[in-house]
């Protein structure tokens, strides 16, 4: 059965340098956990370290967090859907919003709950995902804050995760610009600006991170390394913190090339040939036990830079190993890294098991 991996002191390393930037400069940091996909194994590593704030777009996961660890702040990172109302008041201290109507019921639920809830208000920069329009904003929170048990604790914005719009001192300006005048206009405080993912990391370093800039939410970061602005792993951090293992159920020496009427493979995809100059080769191929099913051959890399990805289909995936010079078997383990949405998938999968490495 395949595998995946965490690698607990990997892991800690980057939350403790993460963790180091942002004291340093006065940032409060949530980690974003939906990577995790709610797996309690790796959720219970993850809260042994110093953790404030964990965000998450499912209220399944929350609710594993929550019993794992009552203490911890929760913040859900998506609108609520209608149905879900009740039980984002139950188990997040915190959701970002961006329809009146949805507060409205969030203010109903947190008065039959008795509590008061938390909202950030996100605002649209450009990206096109969730955001109020900024001739909105105004307007919007002046209905908000005449609601019960409503405590709108910031504003914030999401770059990059639809069509990679990214963050600029500009648009951050923009977005402490609005606090400034909610803050005027209705004499209230708002605690944090929530302008600060991943993918804006860099502007701390090149001193383009406007000061007012007090909350990041960090995900990719954290569990891979990844610079996303730049598309490259810092150096400073572990890329490798997960892999995945793949047991080899085939190994045979085959033509390069298909034979026979082509059409289309199990994803609709059709292939030519015909101007190939390998016809009379061959190779040694392995065939591993995970396919489709579990995550996407073009999210995953073999550590072995001999090896390629040939093809895959649901349940299987083909490799190259070309004179196969380090004598792998069938029963043999490959061993591969992963990029964010193959973490993501692998993670999802129930068919992969979940381990915590240990060499």
């Amino acid at each position: 059965m395949a595998y995946i991996t965490l690698d607990t002191k990997k892991l800690e390393y980057n939350f403790n340098y993460l963790d180091k930037l942002f004291e340093q400069r006065g940032i409060s940091w949530a980690v974003v956990s939906k990577m995790l996909c709610g797996n309690k194994l790796y959720l219970s590593e993850l809260l042994k370290f110093n953790i404030k704030q964990i965000c998450d777009s499912r209220i399944s996961n929350l609710k594993t967090i929550k019993a794992l660890n009552p203490n911890v702040e929760t913040i859900f990172i998506k609108p609520p859907a209608k149905r879900t109302i009740p039980n984002v008041v139950k188990f997040a201290d915190i959701s970002m919003n961006t329809e009146f109507k949805t507060i409205q019921l969030l203010s109903e639920e947190a008065q039959r709950q008795n509590k008061i809830h938390k909202i950030i208000i996100m605002i649209e920069l450009g990206e096109l995902r969730e955001g109020v329009m900024g001739e909105e904003i105004i307007n919007f929170y002046e209905k908000v804050f005449e609601l019960k048990n409503i405590e709108v604790i910031g504003i914030g914005t999401n770059l990059s995760c639809l069509y990679g719009v990214l963050p600029s001192h500009d648009k951050l300006i923009q977005l402490c610009l609005y606090k400034q005048i909610i803050e005027v206009k209705f004499n209230r405080k708002l605690q944090y600006i929530s302008g600060g993912s991943s993918v804006t990391i860099p502007l701390i370093f090149k001193h383009l991170l406007p000061k007012g800039i007090n909350h990041f939410r960090i995900g990719e970061t954290l569990f891979l390394g990844t610079d996303v602005y730049n598309g490259k792993p810092f150096r400073q951090m572990y890329s490798d913190a997960f892999k995945l293992y793949a047991e080899i159920i085939e190994l045979s020496e085959k033509p390069t090339l298909p034979m026979g009427e082509m059409g289309t493979n199990v994803e609709g995809l059709s292939f030519d040939f015909k101007n190939n100059r390998t016809n009379n080769r061959t190779s040694i191929r392995a065939i591993v036990d995970i396919g489709l099913l579990d995550v996407e051959s073009s999210h995953i890399t073999p550590t072995d830079k001999k090896i390629s990805i040939v093809g895959a289909s649901s349940d299987m995936i083909v490799l190259d190993v070309k004179e196969n010079n380090k004598k792998y078997k069938v029963g043999d383990l490959i061993e591969f890294t992963m990029d964010y949405m193959g973490v993501l998938r692998v993670l999802n999968s129930k068919y992969i098991e979940k381990r915590i490495a240990t060499g």
